[in-house]
């Protein structure tokens, strides 16, 4: 499985992004994807995840009413709208995939993970 996350970027606070992660190598719509961030010094922590259909989704508070997973199955890619972009959203964000039907917030319980892609919002 790869997992090629791209869209990361420098934005000034209030400006939006949106990540992409492309799949390849099993059936993407059978899988729960997420999404993680990492800052230095800090654990890696769950952003937001979606389930095989897309029917449900979930957000670490945090990101509630700013950020929106939504996933392709037939482009076989995730996506993380983000909007209203703040300083603290600053961190390398990536996808990652898991074989169990539900999403969890643990990172060790993903399988697979993308290389990563850098957000950086300036104040």
């Amino acid at each position: 499985v790869q997992l090629q996350a791209s869209g990361g970027g420098l934005v000034q606070a209030g400006g939006s992004l949106r990540l992409s992660c492309a799949a390849s190598g099993r059936t993407f719509s059978s899988h729960v994807m997420g999404w993680f961030r990492h800052t230095p010094g800090k654990e890696r922590e769950f952003v937001a995840g979606i389930g095989w259909s897309g029917g449900s989704k979930y957000y670490a508070d945090f990101v509630k009413g700013r950020f929106t997973i939504s996933r392709d199955n037939a482009k076989n890619t995730v996506y993380l709208q983000m909007n209203s972009l703040k300083p603290d959203d600053t961190a390398v964000y990536y996808c990652a995939q898991r074989g169990a039907p539900v999403v969890v917030t643990t990172p060790t319980l993903y399988d697979y993970w993308g290389q990563g892609t850098q957000v950086t919002v300036s104040s």
